[in-house]
């Protein structure tokens, strides 16, 4: 298996970075790298200025408006454009629901959603985890009853990531409870703006609004909305899950915090020298390299298969256990070299409200919110207890 660059792989490389610098505005690129907080047109904009190249939906054939990039090449960009700090595009519409439609969903709504989730024009969240069913998914109780051309849905869901800005919503609902576990789930999409939905805010330790609550009272649902097969939406969520799983890595956002790291670590001083001279951190920051650098083979490894035709399998469940542990293990030592000044916290700097912080030190400001918002990486996607056991069914047969 080769994992080297070909020259052509270095040249597209050497384009994207061109495109980036010339194109990412400053104020998105600052606002990412000093790890402020993005807001709704931040992401939209954005989005916006990719889609009119097809670069917002790079996994995407051509055949549905994407640039047909092969999986290194796609590496290349997702690793160019954490590198310069562009924003993230957001997953839900382009590399989770996509490619269930693509896969599994009818002509008219693969002629429908498609070309908005391109352009940007409908913002999608996800409706997957309730109150008791997180990992244990198949568990939910969200209600879907046929009658006549529409569902009526009854329930709730749970931790739906930026729900108060969505249009539309990829939901899972049970549409037969008499059947197995498994077996009774349905693929919904479902127009947030239809009467009966109520969106709640969580607003989590990080004191800010990323999550909600979304309540279903009778909520009518047209037919044509269901994805596939009527009771086949668990085949569809796992399908969407192993998307998900992979993105998880975020193998390039992880290279760039390491930067940030040994950088916040040259500035701070212990025993009369850099802190990053020091042999104990310093152990510690090349003891979690490593681990990044193990992670990175991994990536290449998946991609290089990728770019044969197979799909993610299990491997996805490795990235994802490894890359949000490296994620984890980069914020807790940010917390480290920063030490007592990292508690500051500081939420009208982080929403851009005023230009520096008012505990003085505008690199230390962000990394409490930081560190807290980073916790729940192990645990979205299927926490990282569940991807042991796919792992293990999967990989060693136990």
């Amino acid at each position: 298996m080769d994992l080297s660059y070909s020259p052509a792989d270095d040249a597209f490389r050497a384009d994207i970075r061109t495109w980036l610098e010339a194109n990412l505005p400053r104020s998105l690129r600052e606002k990412v790298l000093n790890h402020k907080r993005l807001n709704r047109d931040d992401f939209a904009s954005w989005h916006r200025l990719l889609g009119t190249r097809g670069w917002s939906v790079v996994a995407w054939p051509k055949e549905h408006g994407g640039p047909g990039w092969d999986a290194t090449q796609q590496h290349i960009w997702d690793e160019e454009c954490a590198r310069i700090g562009a924003p993230g595009v957001l997953p839900f519409g382009v590399s989770m629901v996509a490619p269930v439609l693509m896969k599994y969903g009818s002509d008219a709504q693969k002629a429908r959603y498609l070309p908005r989730i391109l352009d940007g024009t409908d913002w999608w969240c996800q409706g997957y985890s309730e109150p008791g069913s997180g990992s244990d998914l198949a568990s939910l109780r969200t209600r879907a009853e046929r009658h006549g051309d529409h569902y009526i849905v009854n329930g709730q869901k749970t931790w739906t990531t930026l729900g108060q800005h969505a249009d539309m919503m990829f939901c899972l609902v049970r549409t037969d409870p008499g059947a197995k576990k498994q077996e009774g789930i349905s693929f919904l999409l479902i127009d947030m703006k239809t009467p009966g939905i109520t969106v709640r805010p969580i607003i989590t330790l990080d004191e800010d609004h990323e999550v909600n609550e979304v309540f279903f009272e009778d909520v009518s649902v047209p037919a044509e909305n269901l994805v596939g097969e009527e009771n086949r939406g668990w085949t569809y969520a796992k399908y969407l899950l192993g998307h998900e799983r992979t993105g998880i890595a975020r193998m390039g956002q992880s290279k760039r915090e390491l930067a940030f790291l040994k950088r916040l670590a040259l500035g701070q001083q212990k025993s009369g020298r850099p802190l990053l001279h020091d042999p104990v951190f310093a152990a510690k920051v090349a003891a979690l390299e490593i681990e990044l650098m193990a992670l990175e083979v991994t990536v290449q490894r998946v991609v290089a298969s990728e770019t044969k035709g197979r799909g993610p399998g299990p491997e996805a469940s490795m990235l994802k256990i490894k890359g949000t542990e490296v994620q984890q293990a980069l914020t807790e030592l940010m917390f480290d070299a920063i030490g007592p000044e990292a508690a500051a916290f500081d939420p009208a700097f982080l929403e851009g409200e005023r230009d520096h912080s008012i505990a003085g030190d505008d690199d230390a400001a962000p990394l409490a919110a930081y560190y807290f918002n980073f916790r729940k990486t192990s645990i979205y996607g299927g926490s990282n207890e569940i991807q042991k056991n796919i792992i293990a069914q999967m990989i060693l047969g136990l």
